[in-house]
C-alpha cells in the first residue's frame, strides 16, 4: 500500500488552516509591544538627547568617562574635556547620558535672568532642596 491509513481516513483535506497560524500572530504581537516598541522609544529619546547636546553640558560617554562638552565639532563629533586641559574628540552617538544641562545664554540686557528670578524659578535646585531662599523664611 502506498497510501497510509491515517491519510486515507482523513479524506485528504489539504486546505489552509488559519487557526494554526493564530499562535504565531499572537507571539509577534506580544514581541512588538514588549520588545520592539520600547526599544524604538529608547532609541528616539537617545537621538533627541544627542541632538540637543551643546557646549557646557556634563556628559557620560559609553566608555564611562565623565566630562564637559567644550566644543561641537560637527554633526557627528564633540570635543569633551575629561580633566583640566585634557580634551578628547568623541562621536555624538557614544554619549550615554547627560548629567547636567547648561543654561541658555542670556539676552544682552539679562532679561532672561530677571524674568526667571521674578517667577521664583531662578533659584537653584540644591537651594530649594536644602531649604534656602525666601520661601522658607516667609513660612516660619
Amino acid at each position: 500500500m502506498l497510501i497510509s491509513p491515517a491519510y486515507a481516513q482523513a479524506g485528504g483535506q489539504g486546505g489552509f488552516d488559519f487557526i494554526a497560524l493564530l499562535p504565531l500572530i499572537l507571539i509577534f504581537v506580544v514581541f512588538y509591544f514588549l520588545l520592539i516598541r520600547p526599544q524604538q522609544k529608547r532609541m528616539k529619546q537617545h537621538r533627541q538627547m544627542v541632538e540637543a547636546l551643546r557646549r557646557g553640558d556634563r556628559v557620560v560617554t559609553a566608555g564611562g568617562l565623565i566630562g564637559t562638552v567644550t566644543k561641537v565639532m560637527n554633526d557627528n563629533e564633540l570635543q569633551v574635556e575629561i580633566a583640566e586641559g585634557v580634551r578628547v574628540r568623541a562621536v555624538r552617538s557614544t554619549i550615554q547620558e547627560v548629567l547636567s544641562k547648561n543654561e541658555p545664554a542670556e539676552d544682552e540686557g539679562g532679561s532672561k535672568a530677571k524674568a526667571a528670578n521674578e517667577d521664583g524659578k531662578g533659584k537653584g535646585a540644591m537651594n530649594k532642596l536644602m531649604g534656602g531662599g525666601s520661601d522658607q523664611k516667609s513660612k516660619s
